[in-house]
């Protein structure tokens, strides 16, 4: 198969936003300019040295119907649930939380040498998986696989498998989602392999990237969504860090209702009366 570069299709920088107790965020994916990208339902940043903008956290809230993923790259955030699951997501760990039929959680950020820098992802689940058994799949720093490559690039691989066969701890067969974080030096170029019909953006976390054939310019928090292909090609200008993210879309209804995510709105409203009756 010859080989077909993703362009950029759309560049966004998000919105600055704030959630759970006044946590300073960017929402990127669920924004006005970019409300979904089938399957990812949301994705936030955040990144601060200033406690009061993120000390609050995020006390006890509800999910069905989507998964929630954490990556952290600064700070720690303490995960409690309704079921008696807790732990600590620390530097470069990640936590891949499948709310199915309902989950309240709290996610609280503990200080760290005083930073709190990280992502939030939404992904969301098919019909037929919504209303199933709530899953965690949880992994520190030294259990994400690390591709070190002789030119210096290296590829930390959440889910799925890079061109040189590293493959990440996350499973999800329902979306195959490719989730990476690839650091590069300046003048160093990345490619991956990627499913023709996957829906794909790159975020910028530092630095410069030039994208594709057509070399057009990716920066620093800005998001880039691509168009159809097989393969993503990025050149770094200056010494850069991205995400690579890409996922098989659902192509089915969406309807949102604050933490739920379902099928039709009746669904939605059901999810809220079970809410209040204890019953997630």
């Amino acid at each position: 198969m010859s080989t077909q570069n993703r362009e950029l299709k759309m560049v966004t920088s998000g919105i600055p936003a704030s959630d759970g107790d006044g946590v300073k965020l960017t929402r990127v994916i669920g924004s006005p300019q970019l409300n979904m990208l089938d399957p990812f339902l949301l994705f936030d940043a955040f990144e601060s040295d200033q406690a009061e903008d993120y000390i609050g956290g995020f006390p006890s809230h509800p999910h069905r119907g989507f998964e929630t993923v954490t990556y952290l790259l600064a700070g720690q955030m303490r995960h409690k649930d309704n079921a008696g699951h807790e732990g600590v997501i620390e530097p470069g760990g990640v936590q891949w939380m499948s709310a199915a039929k309902g989950i309240v959680h709290s996610e609280m950020p503990e200080q760290k040498d005083g930073l709190l820098m990280g992502f939030q992802l939404w992904v969301n689940l098919p019909a037929a998986e919504k209303m199933g058994e709530p899953e965690y799949q949880e992994f520190p720093a030294n259990k994400i696989a690390l591709e070190q490559r002789e030119n210096g690039t290296e590829v930390r691989v959440i889910s799925g498998t890079t061109n040189y066969g590293t493959t990440g701890p996350v499973i999800n067969r329902h979306t195959q989602p490719i989730y990476m974080d690839i650091s590069l030096a300046k003048g160093q170029s990345f490619e991956q392999r990627i499913d023709l019909d996957g829906n794909t953006f790159i975020f910028v976390i530092d630095g410069e990237l030039s994208v594709g054939s057509r070399k057009e310019k990716l920066s620093k928090r800005q998001l880039g969504v691509l168009h159809e292909g097989n393969s993503v090609y990025v050149n770094a200008d200056v010494e850069s860090r991205f995400l690579l993210a890409s996922a098989k879309p659902l192509n089915e209804a969406v309807a949102r209702g604050g933490p739920f995510v379902m099928n039709t709105k009746a669904e939605v409203l059901q999810a809220f009366e079970d809410f209040q009756s204890n019953r997630i």
